[in-house]
């Protein structure tokens, strides 16, 4: 896999395939944000990864607050949605593509995950087609100068591999040369009534508000329907905190009836949250 290409599985279809097209409905998005500065070192965000038209309203909420930081590596931890497997894959070498170009591998911090712990393994097959990392891309590219990125897709969500992620991002990311943001991929409660998957998505909003990690655990492992990915969220919290944050802000929640043909009668849920080392 020596200079990996992983080009785009869904250009065109979840967002637009013209860089153009798709930098204007970026900015679009972007221009709605409206929240305070973070008070200090953001160290890592939660977003949403269904389509452009639907969660982009949400996702800019996440990836706003790193307009202009240069040289940044994001390490993007999400689930896979076609493959099951245990541990936590990772494209490790490389890089990836959509129409505002390739992102390069931050191959030096994707080496160290991958000696951190046996359970984080060098795995490129399940992100050929999966959505959930590319998702993340077109954002973090439109805002960041010089990012690389690390994608690791988790095939199981129990404790094992939360805890395996955790670690290895709590052993690795100090010694990077680089800014490191860790983002969490994730979408919450699918195809329920608007009422009833907002109620479901607020006991989730609640967990990660109180930067509770050990709750929200508890709670997907007992119902997965409450986010699709809610080990690599607790993995990202767990990591953050293990790196400094102890600050969490809920940033913004919609469903996708907000968006889109606006049907409220089978909605997916999606929040934006970050994580901070106050200031």
């Amino acid at each position: 896999m020596k200079d990996a290409l992983r080009r785009s599985a869904i250009a065109g279809s979840w967002y637009p395939g013209d860089p153009t097209a798709l930098a204007a409905e970026l900015d679009s998005h972007l221009r709605r944000v409206n929240m305070a500065p973070h008070p200090g070192r953001l160290v890592g965000v939660v977003s949403p990864h269904a389509g452009l038209r639907y969660s982009g309203a949400v996702a800019a909420y996440a990836h706003a607050p790193l307009r202009g930081l240069k040289n940044v590596t994001a390490v993007l931890v999400g689930p896979s949605h076609r493959f099951a497997y245990a541990g936590v894959a990772l494209w490790a070498r490389g890089a990836f593509e959509t129409p505002l170009g390739q992102i390069p591998i931050d191959e030096e911090l994707a080496g160290a995950l991958l000696a951190a712990s046996p359970l984080v393994l060098d795995a490129p097959r399940p992100h050929v087609e999966e959505h959930s990392l590319e998702m993340q891309l077109p954002f973090l590219q439109h805002v960041c100068p010089g990012l690389q990125i690390v994608p690791a897709l988790m095939g199981a969500q129990g404790e094992a591999e939360i805890d395996a992620m955790a670690e290895a991002l709590a052993a690795a990311v100090p010694r990077s040369k680089r800014r490191v943001i860790l983002v969490a991929s994730s979408d919450l409660s699918h195809y329920h009534p608007a009422a009833t998957a907002n109620a479901l998505d607020a006991l989730v909003a609640e967990d990660v508000g109180r930067f509770d990690p050990a709750a929200l655990q508890a709670r997907v492992s007992r119902n997965p329907e409450h986010a699709c990915g809610g080990g690599p969220t607790v993995a990202v919290m767990k990591a953050s905190l293990a790196l400094g944050a102890r600050l969490s802000r809920v940033l913004r929640y919609a469903d996708s009836g907000d968006a889109g043909e606006r049907n409220k009668e089978r909605v997916v849920g999606y929040l934006a949250a970050a994580f901070v080392e106050p200031a």
